[in-house]
Protein backbone atom coordinates (compact mmCIF):
# COMPACT_ATOMS: atom_id res chain seq x y z
CA UNK A 1 0.00 0.00 0.00
CA UNK A 2 1.20 3.81 -1.08
CA UNK A 3 0.08 7.06 0.49
CA UNK A 4 -0.57 9.81 -1.79
CA UNK A 5 -0.88 13.45 -0.28
CA UNK A 6 -2.40 16.58 -2.09
CA UNK A 7 -4.84 19.40 -1.95
CA UNK A 8 -7.52 18.01 -3.34
CA UNK A 9 -8.46 14.24 -3.37
CA UNK A 10 -8.91 14.74 -7.54
CA UNK A 11 -4.65 15.92 -7.47
CA UNK A 12 -3.74 12.96 -5.31
CA UNK A 13 -5.38 10.75 -7.33
CA UNK A 14 -3.79 12.26 -10.66
CA UNK A 15 -0.50 11.99 -8.68
CA UNK A 16 -0.94 8.62 -8.14
CA UNK A 17 -1.92 7.33 -11.13
CA UNK A 18 1.57 9.46 -12.58
CA UNK A 19 4.18 7.63 -10.33
CA UNK A 20 2.24 4.37 -10.94
CA UNK A 21 1.86 4.49 -14.31
CA UNK A 22 -1.94 3.75 -14.36
CA UNK A 23 -4.86 5.14 -15.57
CA UNK A 24 -7.86 6.36 -12.91
CA UNK A 25 -9.85 3.72 -14.23
CA UNK A 26 -7.87 1.02 -12.70
CA UNK A 27 -6.26 2.37 -9.76
CA UNK A 28 -7.45 1.04 -6.35
CA UNK A 29 -7.95 3.59 -3.89
CA UNK A 30 -9.31 4.51 -0.39
CA UNK A 31 -9.82 7.74 1.22
CA UNK A 32 -7.50 8.26 4.27
CA UNK A 33 -8.20 11.73 5.14
CA UNK A 34 -9.87 14.74 4.00
CA UNK A 35 -9.17 18.37 5.51
CA UNK A 36 -11.03 21.41 4.42
CA UNK A 37 -9.16 23.96 6.52
CA UNK A 38 -10.36 28.15 5.78
CA UNK A 39 -6.63 28.37 4.63
CA UNK A 40 -5.40 25.13 4.23
CA UNK A 41 -6.95 21.84 2.60
CA UNK A 42 -5.27 18.40 1.99
CA UNK A 43 -6.25 14.89 1.25
CA UNK A 44 -4.68 11.67 1.66
CA UNK A 45 -4.96 8.31 -0.42
CA UNK A 46 -4.26 5.02 0.40
CA UNK A 47 -3.39 3.17 -3.21
CA UNK A 48 -3.63 -0.73 -3.19
CA UNK A 49 -1.72 -3.06 -5.41
CA UNK A 50 -2.35 -6.57 -6.02
CA UNK A 51 -0.85 -8.05 -3.14
CA UNK A 52 -3.35 -6.09 -1.15
CA UNK A 53 -5.99 -7.20 -2.43
CA UNK A 54 -4.97 -11.00 -2.23
CA UNK A 55 -4.11 -10.88 1.60
CA UNK A 56 -7.63 -9.07 2.02
CA UNK A 57 -9.44 -11.37 -0.01
CA UNK A 58 -7.73 -14.27 2.12
CA UNK A 59 -8.55 -12.79 5.59
CA UNK A 60 -12.08 -12.86 3.92
CA UNK A 61 -12.00 -16.09 3.14
CA UNK A 62 -10.89 -17.20 6.94
CA UNK A 63 -13.26 -14.85 8.62
CA UNK A 64 -16.10 -15.86 6.79
CA UNK A 65 -15.53 -19.67 7.58
CA UNK A 66 -14.42 -19.43 10.32
CA UNK A 67 -17.77 -17.25 11.17
CA UNK A 68 -19.79 -20.86 9.71
CA UNK A 69 -17.41 -22.89 11.98
CA UNK A 70 -15.16 -23.90 9.07
CA UNK A 71 -11.38 -23.47 9.93
CA UNK A 72 -9.43 -23.44 6.70
CA UNK A 73 -5.55 -22.22 5.42
CA UNK A 74 -5.69 -20.13 2.46
CA UNK A 75 -3.00 -19.23 -0.23
CA UNK A 76 -2.77 -16.75 -2.70
CA UNK A 77 -0.35 -16.55 -5.95
CA UNK A 78 -0.99 -13.83 -8.40
CA UNK A 79 -1.06 -15.12 -12.47
CA UNK A 80 -0.72 -12.17 -14.49
CA UNK A 81 -3.63 -10.58 -13.89
CA UNK A 82 -5.78 -13.35 -11.61
CA UNK A 83 -5.59 -13.83 -7.94
CA UNK A 84 -5.18 -17.22 -7.59
CA UNK A 85 -6.12 -18.12 -3.85
CA UNK A 86 -6.01 -22.23 -2.43
CA UNK A 87 -8.43 -23.57 0.68
CA UNK A 88 -7.61 -26.46 2.60
CA UNK A 89 -9.46 -27.63 5.58
CA UNK A 90 -11.07 -30.55 7.28
CA UNK A 91 -14.51 -30.32 5.61
CA UNK A 92 -12.88 -29.77 1.83
CA UNK A 93 -16.12 -31.88 0.06
CA UNK A 94 -18.47 -29.55 2.02
CA UNK A 95 -16.80 -26.09 0.93
CA UNK A 96 -16.61 -28.01 -2.88
CA UNK A 97 -20.52 -28.52 -2.58
CA UNK A 98 -22.29 -30.49 -5.31
CA UNK A 99 -20.84 -30.17 -9.07
CA UNK A 100 -18.87 -27.11 -7.01
CA UNK A 101 -21.68 -25.09 -6.79
CA UNK A 102 -20.08 -24.28 -2.88
CA UNK A 103 -16.98 -23.00 -4.16
CA UNK A 104 -18.66 -20.97 -6.73
CA UNK A 105 -20.67 -18.97 -4.42
CA UNK A 106 -17.89 -18.67 -2.28
CA UNK A 107 -15.88 -17.12 -5.55
CA UNK A 108 -18.62 -15.18 -5.95
CA UNK A 109 -18.90 -13.59 -2.53
CA UNK A 110 -15.10 -12.92 -2.18
CA UNK A 111 -15.38 -11.09 -5.64
CA UNK A 112 -18.65 -9.07 -4.20
CA UNK A 113 -16.16 -8.19 -0.84
CA UNK A 114 -13.28 -7.15 -3.02
CA UNK A 115 -14.67 -5.24 -5.69
CA UNK A 116 -16.90 -3.47 -2.58
CA UNK A 117 -13.45 -2.77 -0.44
CA UNK A 118 -11.52 -1.84 -3.56
CA UNK A 119 -13.71 -0.12 -5.88
CA UNK A 120 -12.71 -2.25 -8.95
CA UNK A 121 -13.18 -5.58 -10.20
CA UNK A 122 -10.28 -7.99 -9.78
CA UNK A 123 -10.27 -11.52 -11.42
CA UNK A 124 -10.56 -14.02 -8.36
CA UNK A 125 -10.16 -17.78 -8.52
CA UNK A 126 -10.48 -20.11 -5.85
CA UNK A 127 -9.78 -23.73 -5.85
CA UNK A 128 -10.60 -26.35 -2.58
CA UNK A 129 -7.80 -29.20 -2.36
CA UNK A 130 -6.98 -29.23 -6.19
CA UNK A 131 -11.21 -29.66 -7.01
CA UNK A 132 -10.62 -26.97 -9.48
CA UNK A 133 -7.39 -28.73 -11.53
CA UNK A 134 -9.15 -31.78 -11.62
CA UNK A 135 -12.02 -30.33 -12.97
CA UNK A 136 -9.99 -28.16 -15.90
CA UNK A 137 -7.97 -31.31 -17.14
CA UNK A 138 -12.41 -33.28 -17.51
CA UNK A 139 -13.25 -30.21 -19.18
CA UNK A 140 -10.34 -30.05 -21.46
CA UNK A 141 -10.28 -33.83 -22.18
CA UNK A 142 -14.67 -33.37 -23.03
CA UNK A 143 -13.92 -30.41 -24.89
CA UNK A 144 -10.91 -31.67 -27.77
CA UNK A 145 -13.25 -35.02 -27.40
CA UNK A 146 -15.89 -33.16 -28.57
CA UNK A 147 -13.57 -30.78 -31.11
CA UNK A 148 -12.70 -33.93 -32.72
CA UNK A 149 -16.47 -35.06 -33.42
CA UNK A 150 -17.13 -31.11 -34.41
CA UNK A 151 -14.38 -31.74 -37.35
CA UNK A 152 -15.31 -35.64 -38.22
CA UNK A 153 -19.28 -34.54 -38.90
CA UNK A 154 -19.04 -30.49 -39.38
CA UNK A 155 -21.79 -30.22 -36.39
CA UNK A 156 -21.94 -28.13 -34.21
CA UNK A 157 -21.17 -28.90 -30.52
CA UNK A 158 -23.01 -27.20 -27.32
CA UNK A 159 -21.24 -28.42 -24.21
CA UNK A 160 -23.23 -28.42 -21.18
CA UNK A 161 -23.48 -25.15 -19.01
CA UNK A 162 -20.05 -24.01 -17.31
CA UNK A 163 -19.40 -21.46 -15.16
CA UNK A 164 -16.63 -18.60 -16.85
CA UNK A 165 -13.20 -19.99 -15.99
CA UNK A 166 -14.42 -23.21 -17.09
CA UNK A 167 -15.55 -21.29 -20.37
CA UNK A 168 -12.04 -20.07 -20.72
CA UNK A 169 -10.40 -23.06 -20.39
CA UNK A 170 -11.97 -24.76 -23.26
CA UNK A 171 -11.60 -21.65 -25.46
CA UNK A 172 -7.82 -21.89 -24.26
CA UNK A 173 -7.74 -24.84 -25.10
CA UNK A 174 -9.08 -25.19 -28.48
CA UNK A 175 -8.00 -21.75 -29.40
CA UNK A 176 -5.40 -23.68 -31.76
CA UNK A 177 -6.92 -26.40 -32.89
CA UNK A 178 -7.54 -26.64 -37.22
CA UNK A 179 -11.03 -25.92 -38.62
CA UNK A 180 -12.26 -25.77 -35.17
CA UNK A 181 -14.15 -22.23 -33.52
CA UNK A 182 -15.48 -21.11 -29.90
CA UNK A 183 -18.54 -19.27 -28.77
CA UNK A 184 -20.24 -18.37 -25.45
CA UNK A 185 -23.86 -18.79 -25.51
CA UNK A 186 -27.16 -18.14 -23.34
CA UNK A 187 -27.14 -15.88 -20.13
CA UNK A 188 -26.30 -16.64 -16.23
CA UNK A 189 -26.06 -19.88 -14.97
CA UNK A 190 -26.76 -21.65 -19.13
CA UNK A 191 -24.31 -19.76 -20.17
CA UNK A 192 -22.27 -22.21 -22.18
CA UNK A 193 -19.80 -23.28 -25.08
CA UNK A 194 -20.63 -23.80 -28.50
CA UNK A 195 -17.69 -25.39 -30.33
CA UNK A 196 -18.40 -24.85 -34.10
CA UNK A 197 -16.84 -26.10 -37.85
CA UNK A 198 -14.56 -23.31 -39.78
CA UNK A 199 -13.31 -24.15 -43.55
Amino acid sequence: MKTFTAKTIEEAVAEACAELNVSEKILSYEVKEEKKGLFKKSATINVFDKDDVAEYAVEYIKKSLYALGVQVSAESVIEEDIIKITIDSDHNPILIGRNGKTLQALNELTKLAVSNKFRHRHRILLDVGGYKEDKYSRVERIARRAAREVIKTKVDVQLDPMTPDERRVVHGCLSKMEHIKTESTGEGPSRAVCIKYVD
